[in-house]
């Protein structure tokens, strides 16, 4: 981007799903962006400075302001960019309503099949990793059920890729018709994931016709158009620049929280992970914003979702 507008910068690796989708949305929306590396497993150093503690992938940095999790990515690029819609036709609600399922329960599930397959053969330090953050402290226990239950496990994918074959059995190109929406890359992230991280994979979509179809569809939307940027380079930019976040207070927050109180925010599965701590600078329905402060990044505003992360205030 130029002229007025900063970049967008989104630190991930190539073999993150959820960073798939983020590049997915990032071509629907036909966008420039820059691409910032980041490692797949702690520690993530460069990363954290900028979140405060939040290791998860991706992260979008746009200037001083820092956006966890793919919900506030998607969110805060149909709000920059509304043309074309992430939403075609009237039914967004509903779509944000299913991606609570595509990313939790079905990228879950996702996650078992692939590891579980992988079994003895993952890396030790990528199987704690991953184990701790998605089969909590027992996470050897998990991968030895996950892979003992790999054929249920399957079964249980398959059923959720018939219903989509169905939906596209009418030739439609995307899943709501002519025109992709966030919909397709919150689905795509999970065919593509298990195409390309699970041996069975190909030969498991292969029975799925018309998803295959669909899948070379959103495959050809590319990612926009990116280039590589350097993680200092992106602790400078922040460091320059000045957080957009607005302060606001809503009337129907559930917690009470309002701007300028001290809280801490993390996923609300615990997977040891560090929360983040900052004053808050808006709360609403679906998003947290808080203000902190680094040695790295000076001010910055970390963006978080209501949806599946909890908050809690401190003194």
């Amino acid at each position: 981007m130029s002229g007025t507008h900063p970049e967008i910068i989104l630190h991930n690796y190539p073999q993150s799903p959820v960073a798939e989708k983020a590049r997915i949305a990032f071509g629907i929306k036909g966008l420039a962006w820059r691409n910032v590396l980041i490692p797949r497993i702690v520690p993530k150093p460069m990363l954290t400075a900028l979140t405060g503690g939040y290791r998860r992938t991706p992260v979008m940095q746009i200037g001083a302001d820092i956006y966890c999790d793919s919900q506030c990515i998607l969110r805060e690029l149909e709000s920059r960019f509304p043309s074309p819609t992430f939403f075609p036709g009237t039914d967004a609600g509903l779509m944000w309503c299913l991606s609570r399922w595509t990313d939790g329960a079905l990228f879950d599930m996702a996650v078992k099949v692939i590891l579980g397959a992988a079994g003895d053969d993952l890396p030790e330090d990528f199987a704690a990793d991953r184990g701790r953050l998605y089969f909590g402290q027992d996470w050897a226990e998990g991968l030895k059920a996950a892979n003992a239950n790999l054929p249920h496990l399957a079964a249980q994918f398959r059923a959720p890729l018939g219903w989509l074959n169905e939906q596209l059995a009418d030739n439609r190109s995307f899943l709501l018709g002519d025109a992709p929406a966030a919909i397709d890359a919150q689905f795509y992230n999970l065919v593509w994931f298990l195409r390309g991280r699970w041996a069975e994979g190909p030969t498991f979509l292969s029975e799925f016709s018309n998803l295959e179809r669909w899948e070379t569809n959103v495959r050809g939307i590319g990612h926009g158009t990116v280039q590589d940027m350097s993680p200092e380079e992106a602790l400078a930019i922040a460091a320059k620049a000045t957080p957009t976040a607005m302060q606001a207070t809503d009337p129907h927050e559930p917690q009470g929280l309002r701007p300028g109180m001290p809280a801490r925010v993390a996923p609300d599965v615990d997977g040891g992970e560090q929360p983040v701590e900052g004053a808050v600078v808006r709360a609403d329905g679906h998003t947290i914003v808080l203000h902190r402060e680094g040695p790295e990044t000076g001010a910055v505003c970390v963006h978080f979702p209501r949806a599946g992360y909890r908050v809690e205030v401190f003194t």
